[in-house]
């Protein structure tokens, strides 16, 4: 799976990159992919990819445009302190309006065919659900939204389904922001908010040294059953599983049974948190 960086027409005539990963079939529901204040770098795209494979036509926009266009950091100590500027710069009310325009372009490719929802890490999380409450979408998730505890207006105003994935040991995110997460959300009847015990702050990240496999494994499970349930799309699971069965038990044909599963599977075991990634 691979995408290309696109245009993206902004309000006054302007225009600024994103990164399209468009699925196999060649359309899908639609994803809005909000990056960390490292900007749109080299995981944020294999994150793309990775939500594409799922089914999603992911668009993932550039939000530094403003500030410096093709921000692409890394997580080395010094490269951090250069996002945590680029963070306190960026001006959320013009971010909502790029992602406003991120949303268009979106529904205006032929590729994006029924609803589309929010994702966003860190920065990206908290946007996520800023958007969702300000914005037409379908659904958001939002993973270790750093600041969001600060907007509880809008958390309150939330009307689509929204998942929020938090660490509990994570310094940017402390317990009593996610205390007061949890109350503004209460009112919802469609709001999971989740608690990785062990986890530190970006423990989806695998690039970084916080990287925790079993939180990751587990929030991404509970990310695609809202994002199914939401915004589709909706497989025909009997059918593709009575096949898995064949090319494993019946056939005994290895290629067969790889083949009715993503190019990256994973299992994941929730009661033991014992799992595997890859193919081999």
């Amino acid at each position: 799976m691979s995408g290309a960086t696109i245009s993206i027409a902004a309000t006054g005539g302007s225009a600024f990159s994103g990164y399209l990963s468009v699925p196999e079939s060649g359309s899908g529901p639609g994803l809005i992919l909000l990056h960390e204040i490292f900007g749109l770098n080299r995981h944020i795209r294999g994150l793309a990819d990775m939500y594409a494979e799922e089914g999603y036509v992911v668009l993932a926009p550039d939000l530094f445009w403003r500030i410096q266009p093709g921000v692409e950091l890394e997580y080395s100590e010094n490269d951090r302190g250069i996002a945590a500027g680029y963070r306190e710069r960026l001006d959320v009310d013009r971010a909502i309006l790029d992602i406003r325009d991120t949303l268009t372009a979106l529904r205006e490719n032929r590729a994006c065919r029924g609803k589309v929802a929010t994702i966003g890490f860190c920065l990206g999380g908290k946007l996520a659900c800023l958007a969702a409450a300000r914005l037409p979408i379908d659904a958001a998730v939002g993973y270790y939204p750093v600041g969001l505890d600060k907007n509880l207006k809008d958390i309150k105003s939330l009307a689509c389904p929204v998942a929020l994935h938090f660490a509990s040991e994570d310094e940017l995110v402390s317990a009593a922001a996610r205390s007061s997460i949890r109350e503004a959300l209460a009112g919802s009847d469609d709001a999971e908010s989740y608690v990785y015990r062990g986890a530190g702050h970006a423990f989806n990240n695998h690039e970084r040294d916080t990287f925790h496999r079993p939180s990751a494994s587990l929030a991404h499970s509970r990310t695609i059953a809202l994002l199914r349930r939401s915004i589709g799309p909706r497989y025909n699971f009997d059918a593709l599983w009575e096949k898995h069965l064949e090319g494993e038990f019946v056939t005994c044909d290895a290629d067969a049974t790889i083949r009715t599963m993503v190019a990256q599977p994973y299992v994941n075991h929730v009661p033991t948190m014992i799992g595997g990634f890859g193919r081999l």
